[in-house]
């Protein structure tokens, strides 16, 4: 039998060695991005089409570089920045592997120029499938500029699996802003498609903060600085009062390296702790410089996943520094005169303020007890509620299970997929009368807790959470508004602006067609300023329409990765960030309205997100309850 293991082609292993280093565009962004501060560059700018599929090209004003070297940094493991093992341990340099640009020239068509200042002529080089096409003299600039064009084009399966554009275009300003932040001395760019989303001037940490940020949070900085014998601790880290719902603005560099870690960000948290709402994030970047003996950056392609000495040292020490930060700028707890209903209801205290009280200055405030006549009332109340929720019950033994139920109504609903009972047949929900409304029987609905529409049918009720009802509602009212119905706006008396950092202004404009579609009336005011002429009619108090934008993008840019489509995606959105609270109070008309409209829909059984809009109870049920 002859042997069978052999030497694979070099164009084969280096397609094989840019599956763990070329992932995807943004890759490709990085690499190029860190070789040019590697390069010493003091200007690089980033120039990308079509989310990098079509170009990704990297221009700097750094050392450039011989014919000689310009040829060999396409070879694999060919690298300036070590020369033996131990250099793995004293790196001050972000590439060290010597993989990147013979990966990426293994799945694209690379073209380079470089010149080094004391060259008169520059070089200019063209590879294709990992061979090179042309090396010639040209006329360059000082510097080296990179050009990536149809990425994967030797691997048309891995193009196949790339995300549609916004995602991939999002993951390529990540990077771009991870490397602009680490290097605030450096001038960055960033174009796409002939626009440039970022120009980032060279200056200090706190306006390169604000520069990619937004200018909102200038105001709610707080520097961090911490210094021991083992590790440097500096950067800043947000006021408790700026969070969001969502991550993106948490950043980690350990010797100016962007690295994740769970650990240390669970390090931030519990510092924060007791000072932000549950499941939001604040914003921090927090640089660690330490020893580069003491890390291990040599654990993954990506070399943004590392590894410590000590962790657990480092963890308190960055717990600590978060603290100090805070603690010395007299950060603390504030009271939120602002909550839900809910929340004012159980937070509210036993005692009245007298009329004569209220009229006082600010902080002579005095509680009294409340009058006998004012105690009643509040029992009375209470009792009526309490009568309201058991309303009926006492049918349970007046009447079998059977004379309960009566024939299905011309008007019933059928039960979609999934809404199945445990016979496994589609479930029928029945009025209370034969009217055309689920909610116009004998009895109003009714709310409990702030949260959930009790509503009557002949065999039982529905018990509604309003909330997920709501959004279900509001999903599809969205994705009707855009495709022919778009809802109608309520002029502002005097426009409001909102900015936005570079990342979102971006983002909003590819959707700010359908953005007004939904009833906003949005138009770009210079910059990453945007102006607000109106808001949907339809759009409920309690919420402005600055928030009401910031959140629908945030939670638009959650959204990209499910590969929603535009309309889907922006209608979960808005549908999410519009949608009735809970603890927010209705009157029976709002509640009959809101459970008529549920039943108008498509598909009511369940919110865009899959959380169901409602339980149904049987009478036959809830009497075995009680056997």
């Amino acid at each position: 039998m002859s042997d069978v293991i052999q030497l694979l082609p070099d164009s084969v292993a280096n397609q094989i060695a840019a599956g763990e280093v070329v992932q995807r565009p943004a890759s490709v962004a990085k690499e190029l991005l860190e070789n040019a501060v590697d390069a010493g560059a003091t200007k690089i700018q980033l120039i990308v089409r079509d989310a990098g599929k079509t170009l990704i090209q990297v221009i700097d004003n750094g050392c450039g570089m011989s014919e000689t070297d310009a040829r060999m940094s396409f070879e694999r493991h060919a690298t300036s920045k070590i020369r033996e093992a131990k250099d793995l341990f004293a790196l001050n340099t972000m590439g060290f592997r010597g993989e990147a640009l013979a990966s990426i020239a293994a799945v694209a068509q690379v073209e380079m120029r470089t010149r080094r200042a004391t060259d008169e002529l520059g070089t200019r080089i063209v590879v294709e499938d990992t061979t090179v096409k042309i090396q010639e003299a040209c006329q360059a600039p000082q510097g080296t500029s990179i050009s990536v064009k149809n990425l994967f084009y030797t691997v048309p399966a891995r193009r196949n699996f790339l995300k549609a554009d916004p995602v991939e275009t999002r993951h390529i300003m990540d990077e771009f802003q991870r490397v602009a932040m680490a290097n605030p001395d450096v001038f960055f760019s960033l174009h796409h498609n002939d626009s440039e989303i970022f120009h980032l001037p060279a200056g200090n940490l706190r306006q390169r903060v604000v520069k990619i940020f937004g200018e909102a949070v200038n105001k709610k900085l707080v520097p961090a600085d911490q210094e021991t014998d083992i590790l440097h601790i500096s950067g800043f880290v947000g006021k408790p009062d700026y969070f969001k719902k969502a991550r993106g603005e948490q950043l980690f560099f350990v010797n100016k390296r962007f690295i994740r870690s769970n650990y240390l960000h669970h390090a931030v948290m519990g510092a924060y702790e007791d000072l932000l709402p549950a499941d939001t994030y604040p914003l921090y970047v927090l640089f660690l410089d330490i020893d580069p003996a003491s890390v291990d950056i040599n654990v993954h392609p990506t070399k943004q996943e590392i590894k410590f000495d000590d962790e657990r040292l480092v963890y308190n020490f960055l717990k600590v520094a978060v603290r100090h930060a805070l603690g010395s700028h007299n950060v603390t707890p504030t009271l939120d005169f602002e909550q839900e209903p809910a929340f004012q209801q159980r937070l509210a205290p036993p005692t009245v303020l007298r009329p004569e009280r209220e009229a006082s200055s600010v902080g002579s405030y005095r509680p009294s007890r409340p009058e006998p006549g004012e105690d009643a009332a509040r029992h009375a109340s209470n009792l009526e509620h309490w009568q309201k929720l058991y309303e009926g019950l006492q049918l349970f033994g007046d009447k079998t299970a059977g004379e309960l139920e009566g024939p299905p109504s011309p008007a019933a609903m059928a039960g979609e997929a999934g809404n199945t009972g445990k016979s496994g047949k589609m479930e029928v929900l029945e009025m209370d009368d034969d009217s055309e409304s689920f909610s116009k029987g004998q009895r109003e609905p009714y709310q409990i807790h702030g949260q959930y529409i009790v509503s009557h049918l002949k065999s039982g009720f529905l018990l509604i959470d309003q909330q997920a009802a709501s959004e279900r509602v509001l999903y599809e009212r969205y994705l009707a508004a855009l495709e022919n119905q778009p809802i109608a706006t309520q002029k502002a008396l005097f426009p409001k602006t909102i900015e936005l950092s570079a990342a979102d202004a971006a983002l909003l404009r590819d959707i700010l067609e359908e953005v007004n579609c939904l009833g906003f009336e949005v138009a770009e005011f210079g910059g990453n300023t945007f102006a607000i002429h109106g808001s949907p009619a339809e759009l409920r108090g309690g919420i402005s329409e600055e928030m009401l934008l910031e959140k629908v993008l945030t939670q638009y840019k959650g959204n990209l990765e499910l590969q929603l489509g535009t309309w889907d995606n922006l209608a979960r959105s808005m549908a999410r960030n519009a949608a009735l609270r809970r603890g927010q109070s209705l009157t029976p008309q709002e509640m009959q309205d809101l459970v008529d409209r549920l039943f108008a829909c498509s598909v009511p059984y369940n919110s865009p997100s899959g959380r169901k809009c409602f339980i149904q109870f049987d009478l036959e049920d809830l009497q075995k309850q009680f056997s």
